[in-house]
């Protein structure tokens, strides 16, 4: 009896002992899972806009269209029309001096007029003995733009420009250069009111595509070639 009474107690211990340390594990436990985490605050994703595209670059035209500034020139000849006015309408050159003749009207001044100012004045001059003239002005025939090219060229003289053309236009039209022709020194006479300028070609240059532009005649120009 002794012995079983001093056995239980034993046990006892024993069985209480793992008892409690499971106890406080689960206690560490539950502190570790119960404790607050930081948590870094979130920062905002910058998305850049989509790049514009750049817009494709402009190009100038390569031949400039002088048509609507063309103005009337000696040697020209012009169609002159007066609506329900046959008497009036007529074919008409522009003389040297730069008048035409319009019955009615007698001399007026074309040269240096586009053909919407020519109109313009016949319309007025012709209001005094026709109610409400409808004129028409429609240049039929270009004489007066000439360019003349001289020199050591195979075929010099003048030269009727009736579109755009350049300088080395103007040279092959006068069968190109002579075998003597010094393509370095080529000038452009050009007139401008009362003062006269020299613009220099240099053929060599403007033949192998550098330096220099190929630019286009005036009306009166005279090319030089030495």
């Amino acid at each position: 009896m002794n012995v079983r009474l001093l056995a239980a107690p034993a046990v006892l211990l024993l069985l209480s002992t793992p008892a409690a340390a499971q106890e406080t594990s689960v206690q560490e436990t539950d502190t570790t899972a119960t404790a607050p985490v930081a948590v870094a605050p979130s920062v905002p994703t910058f998305v850049p806009p989509p790049a514009t595209p750049a817009p494709a670059a402009s190009r100038e035209p390569a031949v400039i269209d002088t048509s609507r500034d063309y103005r009337i020139g000696p040697e020209d000849v012009l169609d002159i029309l007066v609506w329900k006015q046959e008497n009036l309408s007529r074919t008409v050159p522009v003389r040297p001096d730069g008048k035409v003749s319009i019955p009615l009207v007698n001399d007026i001044m074309a040269a240096g007029l586009t053909p919407t100012e020519l109109r313009q004045q016949l319309t007025e001059r012709l209001t005094e003995y026709v109610p409400s003239p409808e004129v028409s002005v429609i240049v039929k025939e270009v004489h007066s733009v000439k360019v003349a090219v001289l020199g050591a060229v195979k075929m010099p003289g003048h030269y009727e420009v009736k579109s755009p053309a350049t300088v080395l236009e103007l040279i092959a039209r006068a069968q190109g250069l002579t075998e003597f022709a010094d393509r370095n020194k080529i000038v452009v006479i050009r007139q401008n009111g009362s003062t006269t300028s020299r613009v220099p070609f240099n053929y060599k240059k403007v033949a192998d595509g550098s330096e220099q532009e190929n630019f286009f005649v005036k009306p009166g120009d005279i090319i030089v070639v030495p």
